[in-house]
């Protein structure tokens, strides 16, 4: 989440298999706490859901929206901070896709009874996933589209789009940087974009922006961080 790590302009010289496998082996060496999940910065949950809240009730049929409201795919759901605050009182039935068998299995007792609404509990990289066609009201992708190369990032957007039902959004939830090439970060082995080089890719794989939106209220020495709603 924050700034402060050692980072490279640029492209990662790894290769595909090191790049992922290094991604894999950071997430599976924290424990499964919400901390973890946010980098140190716990305390910015409470004001990320709110702003994920009124970014996304308005595209609901509940409220006034042509989207419906029966299932959602949390990616990159780590231990279900996101089902659990945001999808799960918003949707009847919810699916997680995380990369960390740690953090899939934790998720059940973290997110608590409602977990019995939770649809799938898949573990698996973006990289190697694919969502069934039409399935999906809602597909959230937040701090997560890092980990995946500008190639298969694009490839996951066009999956994505034949996962959506009718009407049915993508929102994507990101970081972005200031610079003007991309910031690698070594240690998690992720990728911080520049805003007009995300908004490049979504493009690039077909899906159409609806909205853009900064998040607001975070703490000074974070990245700024970006909301887009897809079709």
């Amino acid at each position: 989440m924050a700034d402060t790590t050692t980072h490279v302009c640029g492209k990662s010289t790894k290769t595909d298999a090191k790049f992922y496998s290094d991604a894999k082996e950071y997430w599976d060496g924290l424990q499964p706490t919400i901390d973890a999940m946010l980098g140190g910065y716990a305390k910015i949950s409470p004001t990320d859901i709110d702003g994920s809240k009124a970014f996304l009730r308005p595209y609901l049929k509940i409220s006034g929206g042509k989207t419906n409201s029966n299932r959602a795919l949390d990616c990159g759901a780590g231990i279900g901070r996101i089902t659990k605050r945001l999808l799960l009182p918003m949707f009847t039935s919810v699916d997680l896709v995380e990369l960390s068998q740690k953090f899939v299995d934790a998720a059940p007792k973290f997110i608590g009874e409602e977990s019995k609404r939770v649809g799938k509990f898949i573990c698996s990289g973006l990289q190697d996933f694919t969502p069934d066609i039409g399935h999906y009201d809602v597909i959230w992708c937040q701090w997560v589209l890092g980990h995946l190369r500008d190639d298969h990032l694009v490839s996951f957007f066009r999956s994505c789009k034949q996962g959506l039902s009718e009407n049915g959004i993508m929102v994507v939830k990101e970081n972005v940087t200031s610079t003007r090439n991309s910031d690698f970060d070594e240690l998690d082995s992720s990728f911080t974009r520049p805003l007009d080089v995300l908004v490049q890719l979504i493009q690039n794989s077909g899906l159409v922006i609806l909205k853009q939106q900064k998040q607001k209220g975070f703490p000074k020495g974070l990245y700024d961080v970006y909301m887009f709603a897809l079709k």
